[in-house]
């Protein structure tokens, strides 16, 4: 059974088929949604989601880019809506410097602070990190974030860095550019990391991968994403598949079903 650790289901472009979508995923050997806010509104709705499906869990946090509009009794709403047993990590927050839409100050700021926060109330933290690997890291070490741990979403960093990560107890998460031709630097990291420190996901909508590249994503082309670590990786989709749900399970505190 699949493990999707990281889908954005609240997101508009899923506002005419979300629930016949949602309703579909069992039947499509997804075992666990991982639902990830990206500001206080889609928490709220995340939490909804978690509520009205059994298979959807949650994460709650401010992405980089909404950061700009963040006040300090946010932090308290995102502390009241992880309470609920079914949200398991903070996210998805971070950095990101390639589109800039917060001040660079403000992103360091507010992660700052969602990391703390995290350990906290003690749950793993999900990471935004888009041209600025090394801030994002070197943020995550000030903190000392290992001691709650939690994935870097969609890596695009070096394999040096993602080496560093895993011996800080992070795991790496591996979407659908792992599938494009141009993704050498990717298959690189995912040829030399352990499948124990992988996770997969599809960041639905965003970043479908081959052969539905620029359409909406969902998390039914996971199957693609096992696939193509696999034949990096000398192993069958099915092994990637139940290695990585272990993988994810250990992280947010779940039961695997392999």
């Amino acid at each position: 059974m699949i493990f999707e650790s990281h889908a954005h289901y609240d997101d508009k472009r899923f506002d005419e088929d979300r629930h016949q979508l949602l309703a579909q995923l069992p039947k499509e050997g997804i075992q666990y949604v991982l639902n990830v806010a990206a500001d206080i509104p889609s928490a709220h709705v995340t939490v909804d989601l978690a509520k009205q499906y059994d298979y959807i869990y949650g994460a709650v946090g401010v992405h980089p880019h909404d950061v700009k509009d963040m006040k300090e009794e946010d932090l308290e709403v995102i502390k009241n809506l992880a309470a609920y047993d079914k949200i398991v990590a903070i996210g998805e927050i971070g950095l990101d410097y390639y589109y800039d839409f917060s001040p660079k100050e403000a992103q360091r700021l507010w992660f700052r602070k969602q990391v703390e926060l995290a350990k906290e109330i003690n749950l793993p933290v999900i990471i935004h990190s888009r041209d600025a690997a090394q801030d994002t890291f070197d943020i995550l070490d000030e903190t000392d974030a290992k001691m709650v741990g939690g994935v870097i979403h969609c890596y695009s960093g070096s394999l040096p860095m993602a080496r560093a990560y895993v011996e800080n107890g992070f795991y790496i998460g591996i979407g659908g550019v792992i599938t494009f031709k141009n993704a050498a630097k990717l298959k690189e990291v995912v040829k030399h990391i352990a499948i124990d420190h992988l996770l997969i996901e599809t960041d639905s909508p965003y970043m479908a991968p081959v052969p539905h590249r620029g359409k909406r994503n969902d998390s039914r082309n996971l199957k693609y994403i096992a696939e193509e670590i696999g034949k990096i990786k000398g192993l069958t989709a099915l092994e990637v598949i139940q290695c990585t749900n272990v993988n994810a399970c250990k992280l947010f505190g779940m039961q695997s079903s392999v």
